[in-house]
């Protein structure tokens, strides 16, 4: 009688346990997906408590929280007064950079921050009403004096500051004259490595007239004052700005972008297995795989994060886009995962990833674009362009002319592959250009872009929403947009004349194999038009 009581409460136990497993199923699998954080470039950002972050040329540096003992990450940057504005009005693209403080923030998982303060400010920086550059800046710790220390640009020479603590606040070093290290007082532009092997700080930048030559000093104590200990230069040929680097696997990686004023540009890079070189290949930088269809994403080099992982390590690129002073697009940061095939860097484009800073992997978000340029945002002329950039063809896009002018750099005959947006078509599409698709004679044409798996990043089969944004006057005989995978064509076709912008999309897109074509096919009348703006191409959910 005993033994079949015993039964029957084992019974019980194990049904109660099987109902358990599912549950306990779901708690797993949620704490695992909860620490895959979300980064989400092409738009603003904002603190976990919902205030814009405010952060322009600066870098992410890994401190000691004075409050714990515990390491965070703090991300130092400048906040000039035209973030607000063109983050409140995105349609107008502003004249200048007013400086209004250097603000830190700090996070532990590299996605959810908080504002400390602002750790440099404008009275401290700036003693008169005459207009200061203040911007490109970095911050290392120097043990022999127990500071922490900003390097900043500050009109033509650089400023140094120091604090207590990480969060400052920061105040008035000294600033120095570059001119006996490089023969210009001022650096182009710079940033602040630290070598977390060593524990030593650099700074890296660019000589002051032209850019075409590139240095590395280490930061010191000389005569008990923060300094430049010494001047090594590592590049000299074509200009470059947006100076920094990262550490990868025992090697240096010095990376820059073309001098596009506040425009975007390809990410270049040397690589070396010693800080001071010799960095190769010998004065010529190379695009780094991935980033020549958009421009690095639209954006130029800003800095790099080491994310050294329980599993892996990986390298963040974290771009400017100098959107307030350039018009192209929203967000002022965006940052990026890359790859490495041995020693070469691989540039993956995402609209929107998910990031694990204490495990160090990532993966691409359900949410994410896979087209490349889909705002037209990355050519920063009028293409096709005969001034540099000598550029015939809009970045990531195929133009096919079947009937018309042929595309070329001659003005007076080639189409304009691009419109330039007016500020009404600033406050529905994003930015200052869409694709424009007419002729001065009778043409048909099309415009395509091939989405592919790359070896990092697949494009999964799968069901596919495309969508853009489309405004167009009428004569056209045929006007489309498709999507081609597998052999299979969906398209939606909208020949009518559309004065106003109109989104447009087409649903339930199968992607097999990896490979999708999308584009537009159009046949009108000379001086018909269509633009276009604003393209992606996102996966369904499962379910849905």
């Amino acid at each position: 009688m005993a033994e079949k009581k015993i039964q029957l409460t084992m019974n019980g136990i194990n049904k109660y346990a099987a109902a358990l497993i599912p549950l306990l199923f779901l708690v797993i699998t949620n704490t695992v997906t909860a620490q895959l954080r979300n980064i989400r470039n092409d738009e603003f950002w904002n603190t976990k408590d919902g205030k814009p972050i405010s952060s322009q040329g600066g870098g992410i540096f890994k401190f000691t929280d004075p409050a714990t003992g515990k390491e965070k990450y703090y991300w130092y940057g400048v906040y000039y007064e035209e973030a607000d504005t063109y983050r409140n009005d995105p349609s107008i693209t502003l004249p200048k950079a007013t400086f209004r403080s250097v603000t830190c923030y700090s996070s532990t998982d590299l996605v959810n921050w908080t504002f400390e303060a602002d750790v440099l400010t404008k009275s401290e920086v700036i003693k008169s009403k005459q207009f200061t550059w203040v911007g490109r800046l970095g911050v290392a710790y120097i043990k022999e004096l127990n500071k922490y220390t900003m390097f900043v640009q500050h009109q033509n020479e650089v400023l140094i500051a120091v604090a207590d603590k990480p969060t400052g606040e920061f105040k008035w070093h000294q600033k120095i004259n570059m001119k006996n290290m490089i023969g210009t007082s001022n650096t182009g532009d710079q940033t602040v490595f630290t070598d977390e092997e060593t524990g030593k700080s650099y700074l890296v930048y660019s000589y002051g007239s032209g850019r075409n030559k590139i240095y590395v000093s280490e930061i010191g104590v000389k005569d008990g004052m923060v300094n430049l200990l010494d001047c090594t230069k590592v590049f000299e040929g074509e200009s470059r700005e947006g100076n920094c680097m990262f550490k990868y696997k025992g090697s240096y990686y010095m990376c820059a972008s073309n001098i596009y004023g506040w425009d975007a540009s390809y990410a270049y890079y040397l690589v070396a297995d010693n800080i001071r070189g010799p960095y190769l290949p010998a004065n010529n930088m190379l695009v780094m795989n991935g980033c020549a269809d958009d421009f690095a994403h639209i954006t130029q080099t800003g800095f790099f994060v080491s994310v050294k992982g329980s599993k892996q390590e990986t390298i963040m690129y974290c771009g400017d886009r100098w959107a307030n002073f350039a018009g192209n697009g929203l967000g002022y940061n965006q940052w990026f995962p890359l790859s490495f095939d041995g020693k070469i860097p691989y540039f993956n484009s995402l609209g929107s990833w998910k990031l694990n800073a204490k495990t160090g992997e990532w993966v691409v978000a359900n949410d994410n674009n896979y087209v490349k340029n889909g705002s037209f945002e990355a050519d920063r002329r009028k293409i096709p362009s005969p001034v540099k950039p000598l550029q015939e063809y809009l970045s990531g896009w195929n133009t096919t002319v079947i009937e018309g002018n042929a595309v070329s750099l001659d003005s007076t005959l080639s189409p304009l592959l691009n419109y330039f947006n007016s500020e009404e078509d600033r406050k529905i599409v994003t930015g200052e250009k869409s694709l424009n698709i007419s002729d001065k004679t009778s043409f048909k044409r099309k415009v395509s872009q091939a989405i592919i798996s790359t070896p990092y990043v697949n494009l999964e089969d799968g069901n596919y929403t495309m969508t853009a944004k489309i405004k167009n006057s009428s004569g056209f005989a045929q006007l489309e947009m498709y999507a081609l995978s597998n052999g299979k064509t969906n398209s939606f076709s909208f020949k009518g004349e559309n004065a106003s912008w109109k989104t447009i999309r087409i649903e339930r897109i199968a992607v097999k194999d990896g490979k999708v074509e999308i584009g537009f096919m159009a046949a009108g009348a000379a001086n018909a038009f269509c633009y276009v703006d604003d393209v992606s191409l996102v996966k369904i959910k499962k379910g849905k």
